[in-house]
């Protein structure tokens, strides 16, 4: 998987902490205690231990060794967290854009010295418990992680990686798959056209659709001319082709050595075995060389440089006269100064972040552009950190205006510096980040510190957050224009400035196309006929190897008897405030508390459903109470850890033909800010600012963008959304208010040139929605705090009384589900029941312009808790592992495929960046056949089970505790009879629910594609094109 700088980790801004600590557990021998025992100098298999560090603030303590023999440097973060995690990354710095970082990434995972089978990565996803298995390719390190909660399992995945990376086979047939080969479109018909394939060929050339990520790309490559960052370390399409097997062994041999490694470990297993594992299985077997991967200096340039790039234009723009980006880049310190890092990432949000900021009012407000570039703010990814700011969505009439607007924002933060409030403000977000506890914070921390640590920066220094805290206030108390003083050396006096300017160009694609077609004619005319011939058999060859049964019985394995037979019970307590029912969960939340309310949507008119999306981002962000909504956006940041509301359609778990319809209130806060967090929302709920539409337009514009750009990215969900529209009726509802047709619905709304209407109508939506007669609560906090939060939140629900209001549901048919399953009476969920639903056959294409499709198919089967739904569960892994990943991705090329079962009762298939559209329907159809004939093994059966378990029993965060019930109403109890039933399935079932169900007569199914222009489908009047 390719990552581009920027979602890698925006340092510190995303940085969520978890794990179960349990605040009130005073003694233990905990995995912090123990680590603390280790001593400097101290050696333990073949390692010297060199630091020791406790860090309070995350819970942890941070041991780092060296490896005696090679050097390599290993940091353990000994943390109470079952969820064990291990990374291993190489400092990888290409010099050419053929790709050869990522394309040798997914080659060393299929296939080892001592796993030869093919693709043993994708295998031991069926074979293990695992809550995370990857590998990323940055600008310049390659990293590959792995989490699990089973000590035997970390045992069998830690002995799969380390061969992988450093044992690998490196076999041809593995190059020619997963770079690029050349083939006959018609594998088995030598007279077809040769073509390209590959999956990274095809993965690169997807990425390279998304206008935003070409954008990224080439102002890195601009921006750091002069080394490793001037290429493009994924491979660009056009180059992936220059690449051979002999220089991709050769990238290996330099760059996959101990010497050259960062191995980090996290949790609660003991770190005696993990070292004692990784020497006798891998470094033993190596010694010292010099891998001289460092990354020199960017040298500084004397004055600035402006550039342009093209782009692909964009169908779905609001406006499509703007559609240009432009952006000024800074090139900031070393990322290896933490503290310098750290202030310059604190200053980056001061000027970008939130209505408050100076850029903020100077670009977003004038709507010069639709939102800020996709490169913005400080990115702390490559060895010299970037600052960028610009905007996407302008006129090109409008470059030297926004060129102006930029420098001369620079001089008036020079001028007035920043409010001390938002100082504060942020701080305290800093605070809330590392108070929160998600469930994969170990890989939130192997990736935080990958950059810094992968040129020799301090890893251990980068945890002491609170350390960087304290130097930064005291800094400042010691100079109050300490930040003005940096915005005047980094930014206004800085000579190395990038203005990168980006237009479409209509012949972006066919330019592509050609550029492609040229390349290949190149690579042809060499061709003699004997070349021919040799490709055609070597095609043959590979399918032939792609359709051959594995052994793979050398990789270790779990048995679904590893599984723990029972599930652990969330209690929780049910209670009510002012009338209004109340979920409690005493939960080790670290003193954060956080809350929900499901509002009911059953009062609210029918045409006024395609608005609620916008009512939902809307009612946050247009100020409230005795607050504009600079004072709301400040408000929350000083005193929450974030508020939102968000549409949920929630299929019922035992009939297909109903569903809860509503939207989530949702917030978090430091106990100590509880009565402030109730007063926001009592603000919203009783005076809401719904009168400035200069701000609304603002707020679409920007959502109308984030719409397009997230087609490319998530196309597979925008096609499986619509393929299951019309089988359901949540499905579609869930089309309406999230899927293409809220995309096309923003669209339009974005193209008004007048929004009083849209303005009217969200007073009307909060009327209907903010009722306490048609909500629920949750609230999750420590057994300490909950009577306080208690209090609180029944102050709150007497606030917002004045709301209440009887008013007749909009469908006949409402169905009451008691919210406290065992009590019998009392408070229900209200669901909307349509006994006349007809579901229908339809197949939707959308042409879009990218290179590469979204192909889904959907049929509708069983909901939750009927007795054939585990079985189909079971089956829809069993048929991506062992059929489907094979025909879309290993055969078909795309960048991934498969089959999954959904709560609503729809099981789905589904393929990402695929170069095919047709022919993987029938892909989907033969795997149907594959699951009838019966052709599986009770091994299959058990490694479908353990993929299913190891997605069941992911871990859950305290704050997430108790939700499904909450939203859904799925108790422990219907879980545990859940589990039972997965444990149960066999051969049987699946024969039976495969011919039942998905077999051609039997069933309801629905089909979508997003994709290119498509003639086989245009010429077929089955298929509806939009």
């Amino acid at each position: 998987m390719f990552r581009q700088a920027k979602t890698v980790l925006q340092k510190l801004r995303y940085l969520s902490l978890n794990g179960q600590q349990h605040a009130w557990r005073l003694k233990s021998s905990s995995a912090t205690e123990r680590a603390l025992q280790y001593r400097p100098g101290q050696r333990i298999h073949g390692f010297t231990v060199k630091e020791v560090a406790a860090v309070p603030d995350l819970f942890l303590t941070a041991v780092k060794l060296t490896h005696d023999k090679t050097g390599a440097q290993y940091l353990h973060a000994a943390r109470d967290d079952s969820n064990n995690l291990f990374s291993v990354q190489f400092r990888t710095t290409p010099m050419d854009s053929t790709g050869v970082p990522h394309i040798l990434e997914h080659t060393v995972l299929c296939g080892s010295e001592k796993y030869p089978c093919r693709d043993p990565f994708f295998k031991m996803l069926n074979r293990s418990l695992t809550t995370f298995m990857n590998a990323f390719t940055a600008s310049d390190y390659t990293m590959y992680p792995f989490s699990t909660q089973n000590a035997k399992d970390f045992q069998n995945l830690l002995s799969v990686y380390l061969d992988a990376v450093f044992f690998p086979c490196l076999r041809e047939q593995d190059f020619w798959q997963e770079g690029w080969r050349l083939e006959n479109e018609n594998p088995t018909d030598p007279n077809s056209p040769l073509v390209f394939k590959g999956v990274v060929f095809n993965e690169m050339k997807g990425a390279f659709s998304d206008n935003e990520r070409l954008y990224a790309q080439h102002l890195q490559n601009k921006m750091y001319p002069d080394h490793t960052y001037s290429v493009v370390s994924g491979g660009e399409p056009l180059a992936i082709p220059d690449l051979s097997w002999e220089q991709l062994k050769l990238f290996h041999a330099t760059h996959y050595h101990p010497s050259n490694a960062r191995f980090f470990t996290y949790g609660d297993l003991p770190l005696e075995q993990h070292l004692k594992q990784i020497e006798e299985e891998a470094l033993s077997r190596f010694d010292r060389t010099d891998p001289n991967t460092q990354v020199p200096s960017q040298p500084h340039w004397s004055s600035p440089r402006e550039d342009h790039v093209t782009c692909s234009p964009d169908a779905l723009a609001p406006d499509p006269a703007k559609q240009n980006t432009l952006c000024m880049s800074y090139l900031l310190g070393d990322i290896t100064d933490t503290f310098e890092g750290f202030t310059l990432s604190l200053l980056s949000s001061l000027m970008i972040s939130g209505p408050n900021s100076p850029f903020y009012k100077a670009l977003i407000e004038p709507k010069i552009g639709t939102d800020f570039s996709s490169v913005v703010g400080y990115d702390g990814s490559t060895k010299e950190a970037s600052f960028s700011i610009g905007l996407q969505g302008m006129a090109e009439d409008d470059i030297e205006r926004v060129k102006q607007i930029i420098n001369q924002t620079i001089e008036d933060i020079i001028m007035n510096g920043f409010e001390e409030e938002r100082i504060e403000a942020l701080l305290h977000k800093i605070e809330i980040q590392m108070k929160h506890q998600s469930t994969s914070f170990g890989l939130s921390l192997a990736s935080y510190i990958a950059s810094c640590w992968n040129h020799d920066g301090d890893p251990v220094e980068l945890l002491q957050i609170s350390d960087s805290v304290a130097k930064f206030r005291q800094t400042l108390k010691e100079n109050p224009r300490f930040l003005q003083d940096k915005v005047q050396h980094y930014f206004k006096e800085n000579t190395h400035r990038l203005t990168l300017s980006m237009s479409p160009d209509e012949a972006y694609l066919e330019k592509q196309a050609r550029a492609e077609e040229e390349k290949l004619q190149q690579k042809i005319q060499t061709l003699s006929d004997s070349h021919k011939k040799e490709i055609y058999d070597k095609g043959l060859e590979l399918l032939a190897a792609q359709s051959q049964t594995q052994d793979v019985s050398c990789l270790p394995a779990l048995k679904v008897s590893d599984i723990e037979p029972t599930i652990n019970i969330t209690p929780v307590e049910m209670g009510a405030a002012a009338g209004v029912p109340v979920q409690y969960c005493e939960q080790p939340t670290n003193g954060m508390v956080y809350f929900r309310a499901m509002c009911s949507l059953n009062t609210l008119p029918e045409d006024l459903r395609l608005y609620v999306p916008l009512f939902c981002t809307a009612i946050t962000k247009m100020g409230c109470g005795g607050l504009d909504y600079r004072q709301q956006a400040q408000q929350m940041e000083l005193r929450t850890g974030g508020m939102s509301v968000s549409t949920q359609v929630i299929p019922d778990s035992t009939q297909l033909d109903m569903y809860e319809q509503g939207v989530l209130l949702f917030s978090s806060c430091l106990e100590r800010n509880l009565p402030q967090m109730f007063q926001l929302w009592s603000d919203m709920f009783n005076s809401p600012h719904f009168d400035d539409e200069e701000r609304l337009r603002v707020l679409v514009m920007m959502s109308a963008q984030e719409l397009a750009n997230g087609i490319s990215y998530s196309g597979h969900m925008y096609a499986m959304t619509r393929a299951g529209r019309n089988l359901s009726p949540a499905g579609e509802l869930a089309e309406s208010l999230g899927g293409m047709e809220q995309v096309k619905f923003m669209k339009r709304i974005a193209e008004m040139s007048d929004l009083s209407q849209v303005l009217r109508t969200l007073p009307r939506i909060k009327k209907h929605l903010f009722n306490p007669n048609n909500m629920r609560c949750a609230v999750n906090a420590t057994p300490q705090k909950m009577s306080d939060a208690a209090g609180q939140l029944d102050n709150f629900m007497k606030d917002v009384a004045g709301n209440r209001r009887e008013r007749k549901s909009v469908r006949p048919n409402i169905i009451e589900r008691p919210l406290d399953p065992l009590a019998g009476s009392g408070p229900s969920r209200k669901l909307i029941s349509e006994p006349n639903f007809q579901p229908c056959q339809m197949k939707t294409f959308f042409p879009l312009p990218f290179p590469v499709n979204f192909v889904s198919e959907c049929i509708r089967t069983v909901p939750f808790s009927h007795d054939d739904y585990a079985s189909l569960c079971v089956l829809a892994r069993m048929m991506t592992a062992k059929f489907l990943h094979g025909e879309i991705r290993e055969k078909g090329g795309a960048y991934g495929g498969g089959a999954k079962m959904g709560g609503g009762g729809v099981f789905t298939f589904y393929s990402y960046r695929d170069p095919n559209s047709v022919q993987t329907l029938s892909a989907f159809r033969k795997g149907v056949d594959w699951a009838k004939s019966g052709q599986f093994t009770q091994q299959d059966i058990d490694e479908a089970k353990l993929s299913v378990f190891s997605a069941v029993d992911s871990p859950v965060a305290p704050s997430d505790k108790g939700m499904g019930r909450f939203l859904s109403g799925i108790t422990d109890e219907m879980k545990q009879s859940h589990r039972e039933s997965l444990f149960a399935v066999d051969h049987k079932h699946l024969l039976d629910v495969a011919g039942r169900y998905l077999g051609v007569g039997q069933r309801t199914c629905g089909v979508a594609i997003l994709g290119p222009e498509n003639d086989t489908i245009k010429k077929d009047p089955s298929w509806i094109v939009k």
